[in-house]
């Protein structure tokens, strides 16, 4: 509420009524907060300012969370912490919306009203400084002049920056994903099993907001595919799905996310926050699963026929319901179950019961729809089971009531009574879990929902049911659930964002990364012979000396198998491909070519310098920039793809040694 200013001084009031009477402004309210322009403003201001008390309250609960040892003082600040979060989520997610992140345009009346989904708040982090262990390892271990590298760390941390303010939107994941695939560009260059950069990446739990840090950048690798996870949850949850296409795209969103989770389940298993635990993400990808298979359902009911009079259809909308039952089931199970209960928050358990009981509810409706409103030579298989098969694991296969259809009117409105009477009882059941664990919102699109079904269930009931019908039916059985259109799993499209290696002037990464250890020797001056060179070269980026021959040019200035050539007379050449280098050495007189070579290391031996050898490779290199070189492909780091004598590497030998000049 935004607070009112009251009028000071003698006359205040007189001036204030004349303002009332002239601009038609309330008596004690800020002429700004009344303007078309003002009142979005002050809103934001205000929630603007509740967002920053939070994040007061957040870090005076963090310090306690870490400073204290008391189990009980520990468990009190969690729950704290949990409150905080939700608050922050809610606060952000208004600001967004007044921020014009989201239209709220005027929703159908009616059919055109959809049940909300649950999305997934993003993990919040710290700021990161890059700088000083970046700084050192391109120094220490790479030998490299650490303050040409300025640029490269502060396109690093604005790129984190960027990722940790997305946009709730299709665009927000652009940089999520160009933060995560230059992540692993950094593991796999700067990290070297089992050490660490040294840095701590500080990340709240999204789901209590307990704060939680680790020195491996694999959390904050696995903290960013959460998040794109997550994003992907808000997105199919904003998606207007009262038409085909935003339920496909709703589809698309949720089963992105389910990949998301799937993926990190599968390959982070030291999780130091709940929401990361193997359980929470097990429930997640079922959550969001059951969420697309909701929406397969809500386009199957926007493409049905306009009129109930298609028995095929309803039958199919009811197995399809169903479905969307069953996988909120489920999800309600794994939801109760512990240790995901203690933090799950408690709106999206009871949501999901809700859901569980309402979509069996509208299995039911629409049986009850195919019995009624379907002509009665109609002869389809009813997809139901009777209740004695219930609990019994030898029943594979549903049985089907009677040969098909029942044919007779009577029989007919009676059997799609008692499914809408069952329809009905799980409405209300589900009106009755929503009044109990109602969330805090504004608009509550759920209730209108489960309103306007029950309704719509009673106003059919009312139909059928006739003055002198005393006679009570048999339960209705269960619907067998089935679907058309199972939802997959599918992975973010890492590779929509195309990306390249911020750090590439440090060479290619088969070579140069933190995994392996190498010295520089050179630059040797080598002579052209009566056989050339007396070399064989092979591979691209950087090219490998495969092979000298003994007593050669080559080998009498110092090189050997297993080599690879870094400079070529002054020239930076790692990012060469065979053929340039090959072309320039072909075109070398009788002066001969300077070669500047890098050696691997056994990984014990730590790089030394010997003679002419040096470890640092920067001093003569020049920028990849200047050189043109291409966007490196990311290697495999090691010795064996590049000095085993293979097939391809005997057949290029003819090509690849160089003869002398005609």
């Amino acid at each position: 509420m935004i607070p009112e200013e009251r009028p000071d001084g003698p006359g205040a009031g007189q001036e204030s009524a004349r303002l009332q009477e002239a601009g038609g402004v309330r008596k004690g309210s800020d002429p700004l907060a009344q303007s078309p322009h003002g009142r979005p403003q002050s809103r934001r201001a205000r929630v603007r300012q509740q967002i920053t008390k939070e994040l007061r309250m957040r870090t005076g609960a963090e310090n306690l969370y870490r400073a204290t040892s008391n189990a009980w003082v520990r468990e009190t600040v969690a729950l704290e912490l949990s409150y905080v979060n939700s608050s922050l989520q809610l606060l952000k997610e208004e600001l967004h919306e007044l921020s014009g992140g989201r239209v709220e345009a005027d929703r159908p009346e009616g059919e055109g009203i959809t049940v909300p989904m649950i999305p997934l708040g993003l993990k919040e982090t710290k700021e990161l400084d890059w700088s000083t262990p970046l700084k050192e390892l391109i120094s220490g271990h790479f030998g490299e002049d650490s303050a040409s590298y300025e640029a490269e760390i502060r396109e690093l941390e604005d790129l984190r920056q960027a990722a940790r303010t997305p946009s709730q939107s299709e665009a927000g994941l652009g940089p999520l994903m160009a933060y995560y695939n230059q992540l692993c560009f950094l593991d796999a260059r700067f990290v070297a099993p089992p050490g660490n950069l040294g840095l701590h990446f500080h990340w709240y739990d999204s789901l209590t907001g307990v704060p939680a840090q680790q020195r491996a950048l694999a959390f904050e690798k696995a903290s960013v595919l959460f998040n794109i996870g997550a994003l992907h949850t808000q997105i199919g949850a904003r998606q207007d799905r009262s038409c085909l296409e935003g339920t496909h795209h709703a589809i698309e969103a949720f089963q992105r996310a389910a990949g998301a989770f799937s993926l990190l389940r599968e390959n982070f298993s030291r999780a130091p926050s709940p929401d990361m635990s193997p359980a929470s993400l097990s429930m997640l990808e079922r959550l969001m699963t059951a969420q697309a298979q909701e929406c397969v359902f809500e386009g199957l009911l926007l493409s049905s026929p306009e009129g109930p009079q298609d028995c095929l259809a309803q039958l199919r909308l009811a197995q399809e319901a169903a479905q969307v039952a069953a996988e909120y089931r489920q999800v309600h199970q794994t939801m109760a179950q512990p240790p995901v209960r203690d933090y799950v928050p408690f709106p999206w358990t009871t949501l999901a019961h809700v859901k569980e009981e309402y979509f069996r509810a509208l299995a039911h409706y629409h049986a009850a729809m195919a019995l009624c409103d379907s002509p009665p030579a109609a002869e389809v298989d009813f997809p139901m089971r009777q209740q004695a098969l219930r609990g019994h694991p030898a029943a594979s296969e549903p049985e089907p009531w009677g040969t098909g259809l029942p044919q007779k009117p009577e029989e007919r409105r009676k059997l799609g009574k008692a499914h809408l009477k069952r329809s009905i009882l799980g409405q209300e059941e589900a009106l009755r879990l929503h009044a109990v664990g109602r969330a805090l919102r504004t608009v509550d699109l759920l209730q209108a929902v489960l309103t306007q079904a029950l309704r719509r269930s009673l106003a059919k009931y009312s139909e059928l049911d006739l003055e002198d019908d005393f006679l009570e039916t048999t339960e209705a059985p269960d619907i067998q659930p089935k679907t058309q259109q199972k939802p997959e799993i599918r992975a973010p499209s890492f590779s929509r964002v195309k990306v390249t290696d911020i750090f590439q002037r440090l060479g290619p990464l088969s070579v140069f990364s933190a995994r392996n250890r190498w010295r520089l020797v050179g630059p040797v001056h080598v002579t052209r012979g009566e056989a050339g060179f007396g070399l064989t070269l092979r591979g691209d980026a950087p090219v490998l000396i495969a092979a000298v021959i003994p007593g050669g040019p080559a080998a009498a200035a110092g090189l050997h198998e297993g080599d690879y050539i870094v400079s070529l007379n002054g020239q930076p050449c790692k990012w060469w491909r065979h053929a340039e280098v090959v072309a320039q050495l072909r075109g070398v007189g009788d002066e001969g070519v300077s070669l500047q070579v890098a050696t691997l290391l056994p990984r014990a031996e730590p790089p030394g310098t010997q003679g002419h050898h040096r470890p640092a490779l920067g001093a003569l290199l020049r920028s990849q920039k200047e050189c043109d070189w291409g966007a490196p492909t990311p290697a495999r780091a090691g010795l064996r793809p590049f000095l085993g004598r293979s097939r391809n590497a005997r057949r290029s030998q003819a090509r690849g040694r160089l003869s002398p000049q005609p």
